[in-house]
This record gives C-alpha cells, structure tokens and sequence, in this order.
C-alpha cells in the first residue's frame, strides 16, 4: 500500500500562468479566454462552482480556472467525462490551477450548476477560510490494510488541523471516490471506516460513460486506474451526510445459492440459473432482461431494519449476473419495485437542508441507473431542474459509499450550509 499526501501553498491561477517557464501546447491558444486578476478588497462565498462543455482539455480546465479562481482559492474537486483525453486534461487541469491542490474523478454523468450534464466536466472550489481539505491516494487497493487505513486518516487529520478552523469532531466528514471497475470497494471501505470512527462518510464509484471499461480518480496532476482517493474535510460550516434510495420492497425473496464473491457474479437464485429466476421475479422474459429492467427492479439485501441495493451489471452467456456490488453465497436477496425517484429526493434534501439552513453547495453522488430510470419514466427534466434549485454538484456512479458500505441505485452526499452573515470571512 502506498499513498501521497498534500499541503502546497496557495498561488492564484493568474500568477501561476504567468510564471510558467514551460506552457503545456494547445490547439487553440487564441481561444483561451483571459484571467483577470482579482481584487483584494472583493469577497466571495465560501464555495464556487463551475462546469464547461468544451471538448479541448485546456480550453475546458482554463474555462473552470476562470470561474472559480480568487484570492482564497483552496482546493478544486472535480467531476468529469471519461470522453476527455485524460493525460491532457490532467496536465492542463495541474497547469491551471498550479498551487491549488485538485482532485476528483471520471463519471457515468455529471452534475453541474445547470443540472444534468453529459459530456462535460464540473467542479467545485472551495475558499480555505472555511475549509481544510486534505487528500490522500491508495494505489495499492489489494494490499491496504487497517494500519495503512490509520496512518493515512492520522495524516490527513494532521492537514485538516493545521489552519485550525474548527474542532475535528463534529465539523469534519469523509468522501471516497474510487475506480468503478476494481471490485475492491467493501473491503477498502470497510478497512477505511475502522479508521474513520465517528467521522461520517460518503462517496461515489468512478464511471466511465458507462463504456465499462476504465474508470479513473485523480491526484496531483494525474489519473489513475486501479486506485482511490481519499478526502478529509474539516469546516466551520454546518453540514449533513446523508443517503437516500426510493426503491420498495415488493416480498420476492431471492436466495445467493451459487456464487463467486471476487468477481461478483451470480450463478444461481433459488437453485436455479441466476438470470432466469430474476427474470421471472421481475415478470420479464430472459430475453428482455437489459440496463432498463436492471434500472428500474433491482434487488436488496436486508441488513436490521434497511434494504441496500445490488444492482445487476450484466447478463453472462452461461445465464449468470454480474452485479456491481459484492454478492455471496448465501445471502437473501428481494426484488424491489420503484417508488417516487424525486418525491424521496425532495424529502431528502429538504430535511437535510432543514437542519444546516439554506444551503451552500450539496456535492452528490448519484447511481447512474437513477439517472437512467429518470429518462425512462419522464422525470429527467424535472429532476434537473431539482437538482439545479438545491445546488447540487456531482456526478453519476457506478456505486455509492455510505458509513463503510457499498451500495447501488442511491444518492448519498452532504448538505454544506451557508457561512453565518456575521462571519468576518463572508
């Protein structure tokens, strides 16, 4: 196992274009819309958001810079199509914003300031006078191991602590994003929440515009495949993580009597071919059984009184599932049915919203299949707009991160409030 850290000093955008020695070429560098230099005596909000379409890497990264860069510019998180030539947008994403830490990930969709998003990357820009970011890197998932789980956490709170912004109980949360296709997450986050104790925690599978073929976190100035990041927030600000899913338990029961856990595929349900007894717990034919019917009835499994989802990925020609998330022989799982999609997202959010205030930003991860199952029932627009008028910035996923679990077809994030109107920084 290893991992990075960071902890550089802060340079605007505009300084560091103009002291580099060594511009990164461009296509179109009259294009290139000019930066101006911020003013010190103007004061921004505690987060700035960004998003841009454009399809040139440094045309796209240059567009955020000019939209998020100010004085107490942070850290920058990102969210962003894997249509990009990665290796250039990471090198123009590391130019631009030279002397601000930057971190994110590849997405099955984005959300973005104006909702819905495809194709696209979006970002959010954090002031440092009210949080304290630190960020770490596992590259090695197979070995990580609670004692590598506790030294990066001690790492990062050690970061978090520095500019002493407030206490590290109760003002600091968790987000992992971490590669969609690795099949390493429940263990990973369940060595992770061991060390995390109290500290709550959320996060979001990396996609890949559901391509499924490579998925992608980024650290210091680059992608990688096979790895996951880590980020500690410390703020001043109020703040709610939070999970949420809309599916409803029909009474199918569904028993794991054959499969492999590491590759997470199913070969049988109730001694049968797996793909055949779903297709009939659903009431579709074999043939029929496609990313629709995968979207709109997956299954559960019952943990105390909550159902988590499994969502199937996949039908294999030998009539196995492959789901996106851990399956083992054994378990039981129910065919749900879909309830309300944005009805449980409103009472979500609007609860959530009710304990921190008006909200700042709410950075969330959202299964792709939600997305997919809004197009489907004609909720799409509705929900955009939704998530447009709650300010909601984030992405669609291949799986969801909730206290340590691993699960699908959910949106889980974090309400962040606004800064008081007395506060000196506002």
């Amino acid at each position: 196992m290893t991992y990075e850290r960071f902890g550089a000093p802060i340079k605007s955008t505009q300084v560091a274009l103009a002291q580099s020695a060594d511009p990164v070429e461009l296509e179109s560098e009259s294009v290139l819309p000019e930066l101006v230099p911020m003013s010190p005596e103007i004061t921004y909000p505690a987060v700035r958001v960004a998003s841009s379409n454009a399809r040139d890497p440094m045309l796209a990264a240059t567009n955020l810079a000019s939209q998020l860069t100010h004085d107490h510019l942070g850290a920058v998180l990102f969210f962003c199509s894997a249509e990009y030539d990665l290796d250039r947008l990471g090198i123009a994403l590391d130019y631009v914003f030279s002397g601000t830490e930057v971190f994110g990930c590849t997405s099955a969709g984005e959300i973005t300031p104006h909702g819905y998003g495809r194709g696209c990357i979006t970002a959010i820009g954090f002031d440092r006078r009210y949080f304290s970011i630190g960020c770490g890197l596992i590259s090695e998932l197979e070995s990580f191991s609670l004692q590598g789980a506790q030294d990066l956490i001690d790492d990062l709170l050690s970061i978090c602590r520095n500019p002493r912004l407030a206490p590290v109980k109760g003002n600091t949360f968790a987000i992992t994003l971490l590669d969609g296709l690795s099949s390493r997450e429940e263990l990973l986050l369940a060595t992770l929440n061991s060390a995390l104790g109290t500290i709550p925690h959320f996060g979001g599978s990396a996609g890949d515009d559901e391509q499924l073929a490579n998925t992608h976190v980024f650290h210091k100035g680059q992608f990688h495949s096979r790895a996951a990041t880590v980020l500690l927030v410390n703020t001043s600000l109020d703040f709610r993580v939070f999970s949420t899913h809309h599916m409803i338990e029909p009474g199918e029961k569904l028993v794991v009597t054959a499969a492999d856990s590491d590759t997470r595929t199913v070969y049988e349900l109730n001694a049968e071919p797996a793909a055949e007894a779903y297709a009939r717990a659903v009431g579709v034919s074999l043939e029929r059984l496609d990313r629709e019917v995968f979207a709109l009835r997956p299954m559960a499994v019952r943990i105390g009184d909550h159902y988590f989802l499994r969502s199937v990925q996949q039908v294999n020609p030998d009539k196995s599932l492959t789901f996106y998330c851990a399956v083992e022989t054994g378990i039981v799982m129910t065919a749900m049915h879909p309830g309300s999609l944005l009805a449980n997202l409103r009472e979500q959010l609007e609860e959530a919203e009710a304990a921190v205030g008006q909200p700042l930003v709410t950075i969330g991860c959202d299964c792709f299949l939600r997305r997919l199952e809004a197009e489907l029932t004609g909720v799409a627009e509705e929900t955009s707009e939704f998530l447009k008028a709650h300010k909601v910035i984030g992405f669609n996923t291949y799986g969801e991160q909730f206290e340590g679990v691993h699960i699908n077809q959910t949106f889980t994030g974090v309400v962040i409030g606004q800064p008081d109107a007395a506060d000196p920084g506002r």
